[in-house]
């Protein structure tokens, strides 16, 4: 969008134009080249490496839901950063998990917290969270180019229903495809194994803390599997992001209580290597 050249201090007349509650479809008509799906890649010999975020988890208690990330990226075979961040509020009811490019998944999260935002100061009121589960579908659609280039981000998407009174939680594949998933969820590449942990000690009458320490093991063992998910560093004072969406709005467990959980793991562990064991019927 060019600037007014008169320099009158008034907004160009793009803002000032009645249009879609959508800031994807005002970006998308007046500076579309601004879109990541709609950038092009130069022509590149070889493989090119990128930091990728990894393993994602999510789970629903009664009264909310939790959804927490390791803190590791990767590039390749090296470790490109021990600290990121990847999971981040989208509004006041709902966080992102991102896994995939991390680069492009960290854009694509600003955006959306744009795209809420610019929704609820034209409509007057917040979007439903199928609605906003639904506008990241069409987000994750529009990076489809990217994707078929190795640029994909498979992000998670978890929040607090003030509708039905309940967190939930969505994933999503690379074609924007969305599936609500129960009780819990993982993404990334150590998802496999962190489900693994979840499918055997998630309980649905698990309070906020038992789940917190219940999402720090899948972590833990998603680690213990996957050389792309970091697990508790306490050398260097790196511990799970951990993030809890309730009827009071979003919130992210302080650093300390994190750190006292993910020790109580690791001192479990030394007991235990594997783990916590679910009972045999």
């Amino acid at each position: 969008m060019e600037a007014n050249s008169r320099s009158t201090g008034r907004l160009p007349a793009a803002f000032l134009t009645p249009g879609s509650s959508s800031f994807l479809d005002f970006l998308g008509a007046h500076s579309p080249e601004l879109l990541p799906g709609n950038r092009t890649l130069p022509a590149l010999k070889g493989a090119v490496e990128l930091p990728h975020g990894t393993t994602i988890v999510s789970a629903v208690f009664d009264g909310g839901v939790i959804l927490a990330g390791d803190r590791r990226a990767t590039m390749g075979n090296v470790i490109a950063q021990r600290d990121m961040e990847k999971v981040f509020p989208a509004d006041e009811y709902s966080a992102v998990g991102i896994a995939g490019t991390a680069g492009l998944a960290v854009e694509m999260v600003r955006l959306f917290q744009l795209e809420l935002e610019h929704y609820e100061k034209i409509e007057g009121a917040t979007l439903s969270l199928e609605g906003k589960a639904n506008r990241l579908s069409t987000m994750i659609r529009g990076n489809l180019s990217m994707a078929l280039q190795g640029l994909a981000v498979v992000p998670l998407f978890a929040g607090y229903d003030t509708d039905r009174e309940k967190g939930r939680i969505f994933s999503y594949d690379v074609t924007g495809g969305r599936s609500e998933e129960t009780g819990f969820a993982a993404t990334g590449s150590g998802s496999v194994y962190a489900r693994g942990t979840l499918k055997k000690i998630y309980r649905k009458d698990l309070t906020e803390r038992q789940l917190s320490t219940a999402v720090i093991q899948a972590l833990y063992d998603a680690a213990d599997e996957d050389s792309a998910t970091g697990g508790p560093d306490i050398a260097r004072r790196v511990y799970p992001l951990i993030t809890v969406m309730t009827e009071d709005g979003f919130r992210r467990v302080p650093d300390s209580e994190v750190a006292a959980l993910a020790r109580e793991v690791i001192d479990g562990r030394l007991e235990r290597p594997d783990g916590p064991q679910a009972q045999v019927l």
